[in-house]
């Protein structure tokens, strides 16, 4: 099946989803996949189609450009990838990884960064900052997917001795565990 994957972005207002969601239903894609936010005063918003037998992804970008742009909108449209999901090939288990500190230049580069290093993968990133040292106004949040073959210990201790030098609190918990803990 032919696929693409659309970056959206622009100012934040009501009615950007229903806007897009137009468009693609106008042009017989279905929404396979969305992730959106609010960044700010900024609207981000990631959507994974499936595209009509014939329609290419750059004939689609075209479509929206058109009745995107003049309400503001910006969308980069590219043929989305079949590849194999790397964490299902490699047998992975998901994981928070949660970090509250002061406010620096480099927090989520140096994190991530070592998370990288271990070949594990961030399937989602929140990142709060609000400036300052007191700890509850800088939050970060990764989910992963650690693969099995890693050994978890030492990618916990090389975490916590960054966070150490970053002067961050860390939690690594395996997501059911997470999910447990902060259900509401």
């Amino acid at each position: 099946m032919n696929k693409a994957i659309l970056s959206v972005l622009g100012r934040d207002r009501p009615g950007i989803v229903a806007a897009v969601s137009r468009v693609l239903f106008d042009q017989n894609c279905n929404v396979e996949n969305v992730s959106q936010t609010m960044l700010q005063s900024e609207f981000a918003g990631i959507f994974i189609v499936s595209l009509p037998n014939g329609m290419t992804a750059e004939d689609l970008h075209r479509e929206l450009d058109l009745r995107l742009a003049p309400i503001g909108l910006t969308v980069l449209t590219k043929p989305c990838d079949h590849g194999e999901d790397a964490c299902a090939a490699a047998a992975c288990e998901p994981f928070v990884i949660t970090t509250r500190g002061p406010d620096r230049k480099g927090l989520v580069a140096h994190i991530s960064g070592v998370i990288a290093r271990y070949g594990v993968n961030i399937t989602n990133l929140q990142a709060m900052f609000k400036g300052g040292d007191d700890p509850g106004d800088n939050i970060m949040i990764y989910e992963v997917d650690i693969p099995r073959a890693v050994d978890l210990q030492t990618l916990a201790q090389d975490l916590r001795d960054k966070a150490a030098d970053l002067k961050l609190d860390i939690s690594i918990q395996h997501r059911h565990i997470f999910e447990v803990l902060h259900r509401i």
